[in-house]
């Protein structure tokens, strides 16, 4: 048994076994990513979709996506790869790529308009190996790396990658412990920690998803874009923030969509505190 340190889980994983995530096993006595190269997910898109406002606009972006994800949010709409039971049948068909492929495809869509790569679609820290090994000789190719992902990492795995990466959007997902541990089976203060890191070395942008009764007071906005604000100034620039409205999905399918009125409000609140704010999914 053999304890996987990349996480707050900090799983206990017999040999030839997987983690709570899904994409980490134990071979030969070492906890490795199961998932390495093995892809759910590649697509060419706008960079604004992952969302980034304010890093490259109009840009594209060669997009990819593995299996698995350390957290549980009820609401996922990438469920079928995150966690879920489709999820975790993709460890036995998922398509295998070698780092130097991806970059290759990516080089080769240049004349599309494509930048580089994002790693993205399920949470892709549980594998950080395949993100590091790939984006570093992305770099070294002249591409952009880009990370969407829920910061719920440790900081020896964000040093791994910061240095290849030249932006995040990272899910700050609400402003309570109460909703990190009860609802999404997460861990607020290593996403803040992480959101910390990030944010002394790349640029960084944040979402949250305003789901309706769970993170939408204007008091918790208030003390999310307060404690933003305080990073902006210890990291010498500025974090977009996105309020993102959410829509029925996985189980969450019997809760309403977030009124537009309540992101619009929310934007407002937030922009008490910074300068760059703005609705999403509206």
């Amino acid at each position: 048994m053999t304890i996987c340190d990349i996480c707050f889980r900090q799983c206990k994983i017999e040999e030839g076994q997987t983690g709570f995530c899904g994409g980490r096993t134990c071979r030969e006595g070492q906890v490795v990513a199961g998932n390495y190269g093995r892809l759910t997910s590649l697509a060419l898109d706008p960079i604004e979709k992952k969302p980034l406002k304010m890093f490259r606009p109009g840009s594209m972006i060669l997009s990819l996506g593995s299996y698995g994800c350390n957290l549980r949010c009820p609401f996922c709409q990438n469920s079928s790869i995150s966690w879920s039971q489709k999820a975790f049948e993709y460890k036995d068909r998922a398509d295998y790529y070698e780092p130097e492929e991806i970059v290759k495809t990516a080089l080769n869509l240049h004349s599309r308009g494509n930048i580089g790569l994002a790693f993205t679609y399920n949470e892709p820290l549980i594998g950080y190996e395949f993100v590091r090994d790939t984006a570093k000789l992305a770099k070294e190719s002249g591409l952009q790396n880009v990370l969407v992902t829920n910061g719920t990492a440790t900081q020896k795995v964000l040093k791994e990658i910061l240095p290849y990466i030249d932006a995040m959007n990272i899910d700050l997902k609400a402003f309570t412990d109460r909703f990190y541990s009860d609802f999404i089976g997460g861990d607020f203060q290593m996403a803040k920690d992480f959101i910390t890191g990030a944010a002394k070395s790349c640029h960084v942008e944040l979402t949250t998803l305003i789901i309706p009764g769970e993170n939408d007071s204007e008091d918790e906005i208030r003390k999310l874009s307060d404690w933003v604000a305080t990073l902006e100034k210890q990291a010498g620039k500025k974090i977009p923030l996105h309020i993102t409205r959410f829509f029925s999905a996985f189980k969450l399918m019997d809760k309403a969509p977030t009124p537009i009125n309540t992101i619009l409000r929310l934007v407002e609140v937030a922009k008490e505190n910074l300068e760059f704010v703005f609705p999403g999914n509206i």
